[in-house]
């Protein structure tokens, strides 16, 4: 199947299960979002206007703002999520019932069917619209970052959202919006986060030999000095994936107790060929 239907037919599947997070466990549960879906669903609990008329109408306002900061090919994606996703969320209205007594439950469901269907638009190439291009106007104008500028127009929806759905509604809605988040980055980055490890020890040569036939893992070699000593150390360099953390602590402390050791998070990693295990 050809890459472009490939990525389309995924952003009409992750824009139904974005509607489905909305209007099944969302709104019937009364709570809101952040962003300009949070504006949607006020506007439904305060004057029944339908959530895909009203996100519509935002979303291509702001598409028509924002464009030039978007190549053509995300501009295109974006606006086939905005028609589907509208669609959806207003063919859908009235498809999910309270769950009584467990807004946990709904704010968690919430937000993981949310998330995971920007996960998916996202994935393809394309946005959810309204917030993304906000964070870039703020970007452009006051010197924000992107990520900055979403979780400020978040709190500000969230917040006018608490004087409709009260305190508490607000709270939860606050769980189901960091649940999103941390599904969409699963969804676009993969489920196994890479790692990256430095390993200074007198050992060197049992180090690599142990990692490459116990994990099977390369290990690039980098040359270093000590700052205060400048006698010169074999630097190891390798990346592996979370789970693996442990067998390669069991690996080090074996051979050498004493090795230095960092370990931070690796955001993306290009190579052609290369594959995350």
């Amino acid at each position: 199947m050809n890459k472009t239907v490939k990525e389309i037919l995924m952003i009409i599947t992750g824009s139904f299960i974005f509607a489905i997070g909305v209007n099944y466990f969302a709104i019937p549960n009364r709570l809101s979002e952040g962003g300009v879906i949070g504006i949607t669903i006020v506007t439904f609990y305060l004057f029944d206007w339908s959530p895909g008329i009203v996100n519509f109408i935002l979303n291509t306002s702001l598409v028509a703002v924002g464009y030039k900061f978007f190549d053509k090919r995300v501009i295109v994606y974006t606006v086939i999520a905005i028609i589907f996703s509208s669609l959806f969320l207003h063919f859908t209205v009235g498809w999910g019932d309270e769950i009584n007594g467990d807004t946990l439950l709904a704010a968690l469901f919430a937000g993981l069917s949310v998330g995971l269907g920007l996960g998916l638009i996202f994935r393809s190439g394309g946005t959810s619209g309204g917030s993304a291009i906000l964070a870039r106007l703020g970007n452009q104008l006051l010197g924000w970052t992107i990520g900055k500028g979403m979780l400020v127009i978040d709190i500000a929806v969230i917040v006018v959202s608490s004087l409709i759905i009260g305190q508490e509604k607000a709270m939860y809605t606050l769980i189901s919006v960091y649940v999103g988040a941390k599904v969409i980055d699963v969804v676009v980055e993969g489920a196994n986060e890479r790692t990256a490890v430095m390993i200074i020890s007198s050992h060197p040569d049992q180090v690599l030999d142990a990692v490459t036939n116990k994990m099977d893992r390369g290990i690039t070699i980098l040359e270093g000095r000590g700052g205060y000593t400048k006698s010169h150390r074999e630097v190891l360099y390798l990346v592996i994936n979370r789970y693996e953390i442990v067998p390669f602590r069991k690996i080090i402390m074996t051979i050498d107790p004493e090795a230095y050791v960092t370990v931070h998070g690796v955001q993306e990693i290009f190579r052609k060929g290369y594959k995350g295990r």
